[in-house]
């Protein structure tokens, strides 16, 4: 893996709210022989500019992401849904505006981002990092990662894998937790009336721990699950694979939300 240069997309969540995810994904990139890079110039993978319609909006954002990410083997990010917009989104960007070299660019790079769980499984090959996290936990799987990238099984083979750990299945795990973004803000009734499911059918399971790869659903679904005392606490899946016997969670993390 040395020669592999590879670069960790943060997210502007997680960088502004999350910090610790970012941190648990270098620390187990790093366990597993991966040199990761952090290239200070990256801004916002353009979702927000998109899935609201402001597509010229979008234009300077995917430049300056094109322009950061250049030259990187591969782009890992521990969010299903800002690689999927990456992925999937830039490219439409891209072409809408005419300009062969911002395409040609995003040609280029779309197909190095990864969600952490494919980089894991499918580039290095890994189902067992090594974790270890003695807990009850269920496993959210997102709409992004589920339908824009097509995770499938990924993130489940990866926590199976983890020691110590009892995994909980999630009732109606497939539907949407609700966040959506400016959704819910634009639609927060609906957005509150999904969320208040999902809580439900996390409750229902017994978990202590509830666990995805986005921490926007997460943050959600966490915040309906702090207010009813529910004493359940939401981790992003990096966490839980940085935890080790050595480094336990807290020792890597600090700990809940």
């Amino acid at each position: 893996m040395g020669s592999m240069r590879v670069a960790l997309m943060v997210t502007c969540v997680n960088d502004a709210m999350f910090p610790e995810t970012g941190k648990a994904v270098v620390t187990l990139l790093r366990r597993l022989g991966v040199d990761v890079e952090f290239p200070a110039a990256q801004t916002c993978c353009a979702q927000p500019m998109v899935n609201t319609g402001y597509l010229d909006e979008a234009v300077p954002v995917v430049r300056t992401f094109v322009d950061a990410f250049a030259g990187f083997d591969a782009i890992v990010t521990p969010s299903g849904s800002c690689a999927g917009s990456a992925r999937h989104q830039h490219g439409i960007v891209a072409r809408r505006t005419g300009d062969a070299g911002l395409a040609a660019a995003v040609a280029e790079t779309s197909p190095k981002v990864f969600e952490l769980t494919e980089f894991l499984v499918d580039v290095l090959g890994v189902v067992d990092v090594g974790a270890y996290f003695p807990h009850r936990v269920t496993y959210h799987p997102t709409c992004h990662s589920l339908r824009m990238l097509g995770v499938g099984d990924r993130p489940r083979r990866l926590l199976e894998a983890v020691r110590g750990i009892r995994l909980a299945e999630l009732p109606s795990a497939e539907e949407c937790c609700g966040f959506g973004g400016t959704f819910a803000l634009k639609n927060a009734d609906t957005s509150i009336a999904m969320g208040a499911d999902k809580a439900r059918h996390v409750r229902s399971t017994g978990a202590e721990v509830m666990v995805a790869g986005d921490n926007s659903c997460l943050m959600h679904v966490g915040g309906i699950l702090s207010r009813q005392r529910s004493g359940v606490r939401v981790m992003h899946l990096a966490e839980i694979l940085a935890s080790t016997e050595d480094a336990p969670l807290g020792a890597v993390v600090g700990g809940g939300r």
